[in-house]
């Protein structure tokens, strides 16, 4: 069963809990919120075409053993750079702090590769230790080519060794993450 804790505007209000956590990250309009539905087999994440929607910390508890995490996207959104900043300043005390996390997936747009952004979070993962896990979404849409980008997991030590490909549409690659969490 799952179950919406709710929307948290900051980590210090997030329920102290023994569930190991699973967060999805990415830049805004990457699809995170239709990744979660497909992972989890039932609409529970608002989807949106506009970006920057999430806007919290948005958690799902199943079957009181597991915890999915939504985090607001970086990148594109339209909001404040006093906004944008302080959504910077909340990711980075989740993923540092938090410690039932067990993997933050960071979901790259297969279309587009990997932006600045998302390298710059790699990195950070990978300087503080954060196991981390590439999902390349949207993979049913048309990729233009030589745009996709490499990325190297020997380059990147906390990273998880294989990049899982997905599409929410066509369900392809989400047993792969299923797996990861440990859900079937």
């Amino acid at each position: 069963m799952i179950k919406f804790v709710g929307g948290f505007d900051r980590v210090c209000d997030l329920p102290n809990t023994q569930f190991a956590e699973y967060a999805f990250a990415g830049r805004s309009n990457v699809g995170k919120s239709s990744l979660i539905n497909a992972v989890l087999g039932q609409s529970v994440a608002r989807t949106s075409n506009t970006p920057g929607r999430t806007q919290t910390i948005n958690m799902f508890n199943l079957d009181d053993r597991v915890m999915i995490v939504d985090l607001p996207g970086y990148g594109y959104a339209r909001v404040s750079k006093e906004n944008a900043d302080m959504w910077l300043l909340r990711f980075q005390e989740y993923i540092t702090a938090r410690r039932q996390l067990r993997c933050l997936f960071v979901l790259i747009d297969s279309r587009i590769g990997p932006r600045d952004s998302d390298l710059e979070l790699m990195h950070f993962c990978d300087l503080n230790g954060i196991a981390y896990q590439v999902v390349y979404t949207k993979k049913d849409k048309k990729i233009r080519e030589n745009e996709q980008g490499i990325i190297n997991p020997n380059e990147h030590p906390a990273m998880a060794g294989e990049i899982i490909e997905t599409s929410s549409a066509k369900k392809t690659g989400i047993d792969k993450v299923r797996a990861r969490i440990g859900i079937k």
